[in-house]
């Protein structure tokens, strides 16, 4: 891409404008939206005109978005003159590799920093050309905010944060490119391609170490239960066909609450996601999660006798999840037709007179 570079004071002012957008720019969007009622866990906010704030909320960031863009647009397209040639660069971090000099190898510099001391150690690097470690800097730098700003910005990349920014960033990436290539504004370069995204990658998972965490307190609590659900749930018979179920939310009534956790739990793969208990109540509720689908159960404590209960989910690989259910010992019904969509279905009984219905989809 090859960022035009006039000064040292380039690279601070750059570095700074990042670590306030990654640090500041959260803090401020937190304690705002907190003085104002706003939820955004996409939870009920106490502000009665809360969807148009969060509405104007959604428009501010689209326009810090926007003018990312067109600074990243002036900088690789905009600032400089065209060339004559058409210009590639082929070889992968050539320039950096004329540009530091390490006296050390990669074991010996790895001992160094236990034997000696950080310090100590970096006195063995020696930058040779700063204005090439520099630019390899800008340009890891310029893409950080694409990264962060994308699942900060739009739903559809927080739904997917560990995969979706990085992959915008390299598409992105590759575009200016190939834009640089063909208007001769620039030149082709593969290790700004590497840059660029590794800067996209850095920018994701500094949303999701910093915006994540500011905006979701019990984040420490809900990693480790869904680690710990992770650890077990690999063994249910539902877990390995988790991202091919949906549900998006059902409620079901019960009156035993061990045989709720250990049919929905320890034999389907369920994950318990809340736990309610009123005050002025004897009904605790549950809420379990199993991929993109939602279970609340209310269990009243009581014996009781209750009505035919539905719990019907869709999924794909209907053979294989009977195969698991049969060797969980749960009796599973042969494969019928459901009269609705026409597609193949099974059931089977759970606890509460709950039927439980898998339709492949």
């Amino acid at each position: 891409m090859g960022i035009n570079i006039a000064s040292a004071s380039t690279t601070v002012f750059v570095t700074t404008l990042v670590a306030i957008m990654v640090f500041v720019m959260p803090l401020v969007d937190w304690l705002v939206c907190r003085h104002l009622g706003l939820n955004l866990q996409d939870g009920v906010s106490e502000n009665p005109k809360a969807d148009a704030l969060l509405q104007l909320r959604q428009v501010v960031l689209i326009g810090i978005f926007a003018i990312y863009l067109v600074a990243v647009s002036y900088l690789v397209f905009f600032s400089r003159d065209a060339h004559v040639d058409y210009l590639v660069h082929t070889a992968i971090y050539e320039g950096a590799a004329s540009a530091i000099n390490i006296d050390l190898g990669f074991v010996d510099f790895l001992i160094s920093i236990f034997k000696n001391g950080v310090p100590e150690t970096l006195s063995h690097i020696h930058i040779l050309r700063p204005y090439q470690v520099a630019e390899l800097y800008l340009n890891i730098m310029l893409f950080v905010p694409m990264g962060y700003l994308l699942p900060y910005t739009f739903e559809w990349f927080r739904d997917r944060v560990n995969v979706r920014p990085i992959v915008a960033s390299f598409l992105a990436s590759l575009l200016i490119e190939n834009v640089q290539l063909v208007t001769k504004h620039g030149y082709y370069d593969l290790n700004d391609l590497i840059n660029n995204t590794l800067g996209g990658f850095i920018g994701q998972m500094l949303f999701i170490m910093v915006a994540y965490v500011l905006t979701h307190p019990n984040w420490r609590h809900d990693s480790l239960a869904y680690l710990r659900w992770r650890f077990r749930a690999h063994r249910r018979t539902l877990y390995p066909f988790v991202k091919s179920i949906a549900l998006p939310r059902t409620t079901i009534l019960a009156t035993d609450e061990e045989a709720v956790w250990g049919f929905y739990v320890t034999k389907l793969g369920f994950r318990l996601r809340k736990q309610t208990l009123p005050l002025d109540s004897v009904e605790t509720g549950f809420m379990f999660e199993l991929g993109k689908s939602e279970v609340v159960i209310l269990c009243s404590n009581q014996l009781e006798e209750l009505p035919v209960q539905y719990l019907t989910i869709s999924a794909k690989h209907l053979p294989k999840i009977r195969e698991r259910l049969v060797k969980s010992g749960i009796a599973v019904s042969s494969f019928e037709q459901d009269p609705f969509t026409s597609r193949r279905c099974l059931w089977f009984e759970g606890p509460d007179r709950v039927r439980v219905t898998i339709i492949e989809g």
